[in-house]
């Protein structure tokens, strides 16, 4: 739950970057957000979860 939260913390400061900062027009920000929304209620979503766990994981055990 941490870690799907603090995701979410983190795109949403990349997206509003990006909308700051890039040109990210508000109807593609939405756009975005509706078919992320939408592909969570799909059964690939068990999958991209599986996968965003696997990669923190990885980025967790990185030793400097």
């Amino acid at each position: 739950m941490i870690l799907s939260i603090s995701g979410v913390v983190l795109l949403g400061v990349i997206a509003f970057l990006f909308f700051r900062k890039d040109g990210l027009k508000l109807s593609h920000a939405l756009v975005c957000s509706l078919f992320g929304f939408y592909l969570a209620g799909t059964a690939i979503a068990p999958s991209i979860k599986a996968g965003g766990a696997s990669l923190a994981s990885l980025l967790g055990g990185i030793k400097f």
